[in-house]
């Protein structure tokens, strides 16, 4: 079905996938399994098996309800999703604001050969609730109807699981693959860090909820000796690594960047696929992340600055999850276009002054110096002196942080985009294209003016809403803008012999 008949036919309210019918019960069901226990319980107990019955119709009923109450069209140049019967809510965003679309497959819906289309848009969303998913597609129709948002030709399909979104037609070269040697990044990601707190909590809660810990009494645990602690140390941290490692494999695995039509796509995931598609009209420049913890082990990753996205749909934007250092920076020069090798993603940037280095160990080093004079203090008066101890340690770290910020701020205006670079512990280097700046913010703390420095953010309409330079020498900051938007700023700004003084 082309892109155009697929708009066509949607023209009036139309139902989902009536296999949905499927999928909604079962998540239903999941989703009240707590209740559903302690209604089997209950009714083993007092022999009433209707309870047991009827607490099963009821998440069936509301699956099926959720399937008959929602309904969606594209008229007048939007598109519509109605949902509810008591409360009805219809979300509706005209077509002119797609901004990305994601095609999301659960193992069930792979299965039985759908897909959920998310539209990411220029509007905030509240809640869930407020987000435009069409959960419950056929495959085929979900990536022509996703062609024809995107204003790019349809995506042919690919031989594989009946469900399998692909992210580009068969015969594609992929820019970027899933590496299994990413899979050491695992440990130094969010990712690894969320699979693993989430494994834990789940895992502490499933034990408090069958008392565990209060059949447990402290006499009958032995103690353990240095051998035992170290053991359970080291059985800690390799269970840890293994749900980290296997966190990121099922995040990322099978990864796939490519270009087709007129767009960048994503696909990525094991169990569960999703596939993301950027306009490239959309693409208002990148930003190559550098967490302390990557940077040490040799990592790097690549997100889009997608007008209408925000930091809240940061899925929506990832071209190249944790990796290694060299494959990030090779993507964005093939996004950005980027020939030589004095383009934005490679260039050299202009430092912020010996002002701006000042200002990183002022802030670093006074705290951990007031915490090492209240340690002095104590030992003078008769504290054990291992209190110095952290104390030196802390003093030292926040040196070696305030080494590092000072060294990582930075800023260039090359090929038409505005390269900003800050942070230590989450480092990032972004490129925007000027042509996407929609304004500029300049901003001054007391110390700040007395230091003659100020904060300037190019304002846009993608990712964070903003790039941001931290702490750049005030006659800097108003050269730099208006060279990016030539006159904007310049006709606001007086400049005396000392620096800006008012805009």
């Amino acid at each position: 079905m082309s892109p155009v008949s697929v708009v066509a036919a949607a023209h009036d309210w139309q139902r989902l996938d009536r296999r949905m019918l499927l999928v909604h019960p079962i998540r239903e069901l999941v989703r009240f399994l707590p209740a559903l226990v302690a209604i089997a319980v209950a009714g083993t107990a007092s022999g009433g098996a209707p309870w047991q019955a009827l607490g099963v119709v009821v998440p069936v009923a509301l699956g099926v309800l959720r399937y008959l109450t929602t309904r969606y069209r594209i008229a007048a140049g939007r598109i519509e999703l109605r949902r509810g019967l008591l409360s009805r809510r219809v979300t509706s965003t005209p077509l002119d604001r797609v901004r990305t679309v994601d095609l999301t497959s659960s193992v069930v819906q792979r299965v039985l050969g759908l897909t959920t289309l998310r539209i990411g848009t220029g509007l905030a969303a509240n809640d869930e609730g407020d987000a435009l998913d069409l959960d419950g597609l056929p495959v085929d129709r979900a990536r022509a109807l996703r062609a024809d948002l995107l204003h790019a030709a349809p995506v042919a399909s690919e031989d594989g699981w009946a469900g399998d979104v692909p992210a580009a037609p068969h015969d594609a070269v992929p820019l970027v693959a899933f590496d299994p040697r990413w899979l050491r990044f695992a440990p130094f990601t969010g990712t690894g860090l969320i699979v693993v707190a989430a494994v834990v909590g789940g895992a502490s809660q499933l034990l408090e909820s069958f008392d565990v810990w209060d059949d447990v009494r402290s006499d009958d645990l032995p103690v353990p000796s240095g051998l035992g602690i170290a053991l359970g140390v080291v059985a800690g941290v390799v269970v840890l690594v293994a749900l980290s490692v296997l966190g990121y494999l099922v995040t990322n695995g099978g990864f796939r960047l490519t270009r087709e039509a007129g767009a960048w796509h994503v696909r990525r995931g094991l169990l569960t696929t999703r596939e993301t598609s950027i306009d490239e009209e959309r693409l208002a420049g990148v930003a190559i992340g550098e967490p302390l913890a990557l940077r040490l082990t040799g990592g790097r990753h690549l997100q889009a600055i997608v007008t209408g996205v925000n930091r809240s749909q940061s899925g929506s934007s990832t071209l190249v999850p944790p990796s290694d250092a060299d494959v990030a920076p090779a993507a964005a020069r093939a996004i950005l276009g980027q020939r030589g090798p004095d383009g934005p993603v490679d260039a050299p940037l202009t430092g912020h002054g010996p002002a701006a280095t000042r200002r990183r160990w002022t802030r670093a080093l006074l705290p951990a110096v007031v915490l090492l004079l209240l340690a002095v203090a104590a030992v003078a008066t008769g504290a054990p002196w291992w209190l110095l101890v952290p104390c030196v340690v802390i003093l030292a770290a926040s040196a070696a942080l305030a080494a590092d910020r000072a060294a990582g701020l930075g800023h260039a205006l090359v090929d038409g985009h505005l390269v900003a670079r800050s942070g230590s512990l989450a480092r990032r280097r972004e490129m925007l294209d000027v042509d996407h700046v929609i304004g500029w913010t300049l901003r001054d703390t007391w110390f700040q003016r007395r230091a003659g420095l100020i904060a300037l953010a190019a304002t846009t309409a993608g990712g964070r809403g903003s790039v941001g330079l931290l702490d750049v020498p005030e006659a800097d900051a108003v050269r730099l803008a208006d060279e990016a938007l030539p006159g904007l700023v310049s006709q606001f700004a007086t400049v005396p012999r000392h620096g800006l003084n008012t805009l």
